[in-house]
């Protein structure tokens, strides 16, 4: 669809029933508002750095349509919408960026690994998760997001080489959001793309339209279809634009105008996706601020329940890195005990 929510190619448009959609569309809503919030919360100090989802909700969204209860979940750190159709909980979530190990455990949600900070190290855990689906003889996918400065990396490169090597069934989505932090993407790669990159990895490649729910569910669609189908891989540029900052730590105005952030507002996903619904009489633009301020109630119910989490343990520092604790992660452990007795 365009940036005024026509459809521009019937015959490409997906097969989604009218309460599907709506129902995407509250969820996109949802993410929204959460992902401002929490801002807000680490703007009163209440919570640690956050990334942004703000912009790229589409992406998400488009996913949470396609990805089965089987299917593997490998995230980077702006799918908030699809971690909570995995089955995350927003609880779990918030205790993450308040620095619990609790928040990585995602007990609700079944097949996903915590999220991942260190840039593009995801992939290769995806990659292999996937070998051992085909290795077992599995028909699950797994789904795993990078974001446009982590095809920089090494690990995008022994990831994408391995799985089209071995021919297993992954999904690679490259979140373009034409900035790695304050990088434009024009300074990170002599590409014309990075869905081109595929064909130096023997897998497809396709190029989509990011901030287009429609066109983010038929491509992620056709796209496990193919793996499913032992065919291999598959490389998803989805081109989208991150309104908000990188993290909460970062300040855009420094790198990118006024101008620009204007233009791209203009292709927002929820406003294309708004007037679509609208057009066809589905949803009442007049009744979303009254749906917003129940989300906001259930969202600072959720927060205030995660601010009043028990003490973090000192254990939990330690114990999550091996199976057996090493000696000299013990005595780290013993000697901060040490410090904080004297204080």
């Amino acid at each position: 669809m365009d940036d005024d929510g026509n459809i521009i190619n019937e015959k490409h448009f997906p097969r989604i029933e009218d309460k599907e959609i709506v129902r995407r569309y509250r969820d996109m809503l949802f993410a929204r508002t959460a992902d401002l919030m929490i801002v807000s919360y680490q703007r009163q100090g209440r919570i640690f750095t956050y990334p942004l989802n703000y912009g790229q909700e589409a992406i998400a969204v488009g996913a949470a349509g396609v990805i089965s209860k089987e299917d593997w979940l490998v995230p980077a750190f702006r799918e908030l919408a699809l971690w909570l159709e995995k089955g995350a909980d927003l609880k779990d979530i918030l205790l993450y960026y308040m620095g619990y190990e609790d928040g990585s455990k995602f007990s609700g949600a079944e097949n996903m690994l915590p999220l991942s900070v260190p840039i593009a190290s995801q992939l290769s855990h995806a990659t292999g998760i996937a070998y051992a689906l085909k290795y077992q003889g599995k028909k699950d996918v797994v789904f795993t997001f990078v974001g446009d400065g982590g095809t920089s990396t090494g690990e995008f490169h022994e990831a994408l080489n391995f799985a089209g090597v071995w021919k297993v069934p992954v999904i690679f989505v490259v979140q373009n959001n034409q900035y790695a932090i304050s990088v434009p993407f024009s300074k990170q790669t002599a590409s014309e793309s990075i869905a081109i990159k595929s064909l130096a990895y023997g897998m497809p490649g396709i190029q989509v339209y990011g901030n287009d729910y429609f066109a983010m569910h038929r491509s992620l669609q056709e796209a496990r279809n193919y793996c499913m189908n032992g065919n291999g891989p598959i490389l998803i540029e989805a081109v989208t634009y991150r309104k908000g900052a990188h993290t909460t730590s970062d300040d855009p105005t420094k790198y990118r105008s006024q101008v620009e952030e204007e233009e791209w507002d203009k292709k927002d996903p929820l406003k294309r996706l708004q007037s679509y619904l609208v057009s066809k009489e589905l949803w009442v633009k007049e009744d979303e601020n009254k749906l917003i301020d129940q989300y906001k109630q259930e969202i600072d119910r959720i927060f205030v329940e995660a601010e009043n989490y028990p003490a973090y343990p000192l254990e939990d520092v330690f114990k999550y890195m091996y199976n057996e604790t090493p000696s000299d992660l013990l005595h780290q452990k013993a000697a901060h005990e040490k410090y904080l007795k004297s204080r």
